[in-house]
């Protein structure tokens, strides 16, 4: 499961289509409008389910059914989805004020919801700019919407699939200076690729992009527990299910691999600079990653 969300904003939770969106035929006054995004409704999508698994209400029938059928198996899921929000919030912060980056290449967006990357840094520091990239027509019309930036900084949208990193930096280098340091994420994303090689492939390319001084930030579901393995498993066995493959700390430690890891290393999401009071007792869950420098 990809996308990491939590519930949805109530700003987000428009009304969606009963149907897959028609395309209509251009007219005269609509040939500069560009034609609205195709949404497949009888496909479950891992932004909408994640959705679902958390109250949200971007979602269809479909991603419903298979919502319920990953928690029968694994209710924790909700618990991973929760805190890999939280240390997303936590490195951006990290990012935006201890370490200075301005810029943010932020592919598997997934839905809009409450303190997205784009909010947290130019909260901390408003000329910020950010790029998102996703795949789903409906986190496009939802991020064409809400995805807005400060006045002194820029946000921008591709629609875009994360096996295709020429593409991605092509499209970003119009609104991000791929000269100055940026901080490339890749939130529970790469689990979606599944043969290994070419996953740490993606990752090389788009940090190769990058110059010294930039950060990768990145994490991806584990196989560190079987009732999570096992959601996955019959969830990947669906017919028409775009697939996702826990992998091993190792493995995801191996996408760091010739980058600076910075403390607290490569842990379990509930571990990364936890804030103090409750969050510091969080139990560890299916999920690891980290932060790395270039230099």
């Amino acid at each position: 499961m990809a996308e990491d969300r939590t519930p949805s904003n109530p700003a987000s939770e428009t009304e969606l289509p009963a149907a897959e969106t028609e395309v209509p035929a251009n007219t005269p006054d609509d040939l500069e409008r560009p034609a609205p995004p195709r949404i497949n409704t009888s496909v479950p999508h891992s932004a909408r389910i994640w959705n679902y698994l958390l109250g949200g209400k971007d979602n269809y029938p479909v991603d419903r059914m298979a919502g319920d059928k990953v928690r029968e198996v694994f209710p924790g899921m909700v618990d991973i989805a929760r805190h890999s929000r939280h240390m997303l919030t936590r490195a951006v912060r990290f990012l935006a004020d201890e370490a200075g980056i301005r810029q943010f290449l932020d592919i598997g967006t997934g839905l809009p919801t409450v303190d997205n990357t784009h909010e947290v840094a130019q909260r901390l520091a408003p000329e910020s700019r950010i790029v998102y990239v996703d795949n789903d027509p409906l986190v496009l019309v939802h991020a064409q919407a809400l995805l807005t930036s400060t006045p002194e900084g820029a946000t921008d949208y591709i629609e875009a699939d994360v096996r295709d990193p020429e593409l991605i930096l092509a499209e970003a280098a119009k609104t991000l200076d791929f000269t100055k340091p940026t901080a490339l994420m890749l939130m529970g994303i790469l689990g979606l690729v599944p043969d290994y090689d070419e996953a740490r492939s993606i990752v090389n390319r788009l940090m190769d992009a990058l110059p010294p001084g930039s950060y990768l930030a990145l994490y991806d579901g584990a196989d560190t527990d079987p009732s999570y393995v096992e959601a996955l498993r019959r969830h990947n066995a669906g017919p028409d299910v775009v697939g996702y493959t826990p992998r091993s700390p190792e493995q995801i430690a191996g996408y760091f691999e010739g980058f600076t890891v910075l403390e607290p290393g490569i842990v379990s999401v509930s571990r990364w600079r936890v804030d103090p009071g409750l969050w510091n007792q969080a139990a560890e869950v299916a999920c690891v990653g980290g932060v790395a420098y270039k230099s």
